[in-house]
């Protein structure tokens, strides 16, 4: 009987190789099955039963609250972008030497989507932005998607992401398109790979005032930006060197800060993060963009509307002096929206400006924001639906 157990047990030992291999498959289909399983989860599944997501949405301000879902589409420094594809919304992996962390190349651009009182959700002439980065991709040296790649982009990362969207009158869901040099690079040079990333997040007024008007100083010691360089584009190089003296303002007690030019610190350019208006009776000036001052979205709107009012809109050098003397003064951004100022302080001297229901900025902001959410007919075809 023992004779027969151990015969039995020796028929039942296997090879070594033949362990090998079975651990080897068992691996490979451990491993596939692994995969499949991350991207099954990687993949969008939209939940149509929850209207809104839970979050308090009377006290939205503008800090990053991340929707589900972001847009990733890439392509190599010579060729063109392909079909990208919506994922979670998560960090990226990028190498120590990829373009962006080392020279800054990157740009990014910003919209919003608006949820009418039907559901809906609108856009905001996204084809602009679309255009506006691929003029700043050439300025960078970049590769960039294409028109129809980009409003389409944002189309999916707005609707994937349609429970962040507020409800009427309590916000927007802010999109942020981005593009940037991912591959590796150690010399100056373009990056061999670039990346292109559409996130949101639901937002409330883009300053601490809210709806209240701005108090801005104006800065004599710092630039944003100098004739030749990059100002007119929407590079992240742009940005952060206004942080010191925008820092040093609000430590004043200030909102933000509006710069001068940098050659002779006499003309207005524009805010940190947004472009100025000057009203004096019926003419409304905003300083000229040549080169150093972006060419927001919002600003040419902005424009448009007050000339179909009857204003007189003047594209030019705004002198400082000018600014003081101004009856209003309003800032104009895809974040700030149009927003009043109160006051602004320049060489130790503080100037009160006009605000409330009837002034110009409000109505053109009331005008702005019809059109915008849908309570007012678009004429222009500047609102985009989305299905």
């Amino acid at each position: 009987m023992i004779k027969t157990i151990s015969s039995l047990r020796k028929s039942l030992v296997l090879p070594f190789h033949v362990h090998i291999r079975t651990l080897q498959s068992f691996s490979k289909y451990n491993a596939q099955a692994a995969s499949a399983l991350q991207e099954e989860r990687k993949k969008p599944t939209y939940q149509d039963d929850e209207e809104y997501a839970d979050i308090d949405w009377d006290n939205l301000g503008f800090g990053l609250t991340p929707a589900d879902y972001m847009y990733v589409m890439k392509c190599s420094k010579d060729g063109e972008f392909t079909q990208g594809e919506l994922s979670r919304f998560g960090n990226i992996q990028l190498s120590p030497s990829a373009g962006v962390l080392n020279y800054g190349q990157a740009i990014y651009e910003g919209t919003k989507a608006q949820k009418k009182e039907n559901g809906k959700l609108l856009l905001f002439r996204p084809d602009q932005n679309a255009v506006r980065m691929q003029l700043g991709a050439e300025r960078m040296l970049m590769p960039s998607p294409s028109v129809d790649q980009f409003v389409d982009a944002v189309k999916q990362t707005a609707f994937a992401n349609k429970r962040w969207v507020p409800p009427s009158g309590k916000g927007s869901l802010y999109i942020r398109p981005l593009l940037m040099g991912s591959g590796p690079v150690l010399g100056l040079a373009p990056a061999p790979e670039y990346t292109f990333i559409v996130y949101a997040s639901p937002v409330g007024n883009y300053f601490k005032e809210g709806t209240a008007a701005l108090n801005l100083y104006v800065e004599e010691e710092y630039v944003r930006a100098a004739p030749g360089g990059a100002g007119g584009v929407k590079s992240i190089t742009n940005y952060a060197p206004v942080l010191k003296a925008l820092s040093r303002a609000k430590s004043r007690g200030f909102s933000d800060i509006l710069y001068l030019d940098a050659v002779k610190k006499k003309y207005l350019e524009e805010a940190s993060s947004c472009n100025v208006f000057v009203v004096k009776g019926r003419t409304i000036s905003t300083p000229a963009t040549n080169g150093t001052i972006l060419e927001g979205i919002t600003r040419k709107s902005v424009m448009e509307i007050a000339s179909d009012q009857g204003y007189k809109v003047v594209e030019k050098a705004v002198h400082v002096d000018e600014v003081m003397d101004a009856d209003e003064v309003f800032c104009t951004g895809t974040a700030v929206g149009v927003a009043p100022v109160g006051t602004i302080t320049y060489q130790d001297k503080r100037v009160g400006y006009e605000t409330g229901d009837e002034s110009v900025c409000q109505k053109l902001r009331s005008v702005l924001v019809g059109i915008q959410t849908g309570t007012i007919e678009d004429t222009k075809g500047w609102v985009t639906c989305i299905n």
